[in-house]
């Protein structure tokens, strides 16, 4: 009987693998020296795949489900082995259990500056943090590529590497886009998908596929966040004149709040009071002058030379000529009016700029009376 049970543990009739450890990507059912009995149960749950190994040759693979172990729904294994049809006899294969679910809130950060070149502060150094998830997406490739003979793989096997990559590529994608300094912050999400997009091919070699990547922050050196806090503090304060008198007058009342005793103090007092005088004195007057308009005289422009002159000038000191307008009279009530006028600002009446002769069609002044061509009577 002890025989006959030793002989039937050497046989196995059920593989499977409970995950304990999320972060376990590989694990190799322990086969050691056991054969796996034809008939066996094969059960794979949701998230995970099993491999078939013959030799360190990558054979069968099992999605998800229960599967009951015969030559019919193992081909690969079965040609590399040479079975015949109908084989049912115990059998010795490597079987890995391959984690396919996402492996999220992986974290991803700049261990150096990133060097780059911004339109606003020149040279800059960048710093950069954030998330990342992925999951097993072609489990043969993975198994040839990475995992090797191990007898189990978590995410932090490879997790530098994977940082690395990510890094290089996110390095690649600032400098490209070429977004200053102070705009990088409105296009996370959007530098985001174009990271994710970017690493999906470098993933897919291992046999990843990367389902998400997010920025979660990226920071300028201490001395460039604050020359833009300084900045900032400028663009709030608006008019520094008006804010020195502010500061001036603050420092006066303090200083008329001090109820320190003594000769010393009064001394102190009176010279303080005196440099504060100064101060407001130089800032109110500063403020006047940027302040108070300048009383320059009207000016217009010649209509001969086109030169300024002063509005009130009667005669061009560039050409001499006149720039008065000339009078003519009304062609009704005949008051003086400026040439060019349409009305009269006596009689209201439209003055007629020219006469067009009814006989010849020729054009004449607006004073004649006859046609200058034919002779032909004008109408008033």
């Amino acid at each position: 009987m002890g025989i006959f049970n030793f002989f039937k543990s050497q046989f196995i009739e059920v593989i499977e693998w409970t995950d304990q450890n999320s972060n376990t990507m590989v694990y190799r059912f322990p086969v050691q020296n056991n054969e796996i009995k034809m008939g066996a149960s094969l059960i794979v749950r949701e998230s995970q795949v099993a491999v078939f190994v013959n030799e360190g040759e990558i054979a069968d693979v099992f999605t998800p489900g229960h599967h009951v172990l015969y030559t019919q729904n193992m081909p690969i294994l079965t040609k590399l082995k040479s079975w015949k049809t109908g084989f049912n006899s115990p059998f010795k294969a490597e079987v890995y259990f391959v984690n396919t679910k996402q492996f999220i809130n992986q974290k991803w950060g700049t261990s150096n500056p990133i060097m780059m070149r911004d339109a606003d502060f020149g040279m800059i150094r960048l710093r950069g943090y954030g998330i990342y998830s992925y999951k097993v997406s072609d489990a043969a490739v993975f198994l040839r590529e990475l995992f090797g003979t191990n007898s189990s793989y978590d995410t932090s096997s490879i997790e530098n590497h994977l940082k690395k990559m990510i890094l290089s590529g996110l390095t690649d994608l600032f400098a490209e886009s070429q977004i200053p300094a102070l705009d990088l912050a409105m296009y996370y999400d959007e530098l985001s998908l174009q990271g994710r997009e970017k690493m999906k091919e470098r993933f897919a070699e291992f046999g990843f596929d990367i389902t998400s990547l997010y920025i979660e922050n990226l920071s300028l050196p201490k001395e460039v966040e604050e020359a833009m806090d300084k900045r900032t503090t400028m663009g709030v304060l608006g008019n520094m004149n008006t804010y020195t008198q502010y500061q001036a007058a603050e420092a006066i009342r303090d200083a008329a709040r001090n109820e320190g005793g003594g000769m010393a103090a009064t001394g102190a007092g009176i010279g303080a009071g005196a440099a504060i005088g100064n101060a407001m004195a130089g800032a109110f007057s500063a403020n006047q002058q940027q302040t108070a308009p300048s009383a320059e005289p009207a000016k217009i422009v010649c209509p001969h030379c086109q030169a300024q002159i002063r509005a009130t000038a009667k005669f061009c000191p560039e050409c001499g000529n006149s720039v008065q307008k000339k009078k003519v009279p009304c062609v009704n009530c005949q008051a003086e009016i400026n040439e060019g006028s349409k009305f009269c600002g006596e009689c209201g009446a439209k003055q007629i700029t020219e006469k067009k002769c009814t006989g010849c069609g020729a054009v004449n002044g607006p004073t004649a009376k006859f046609c200058g061509d034919c002779g032909e009577g004008l109408d008033g």
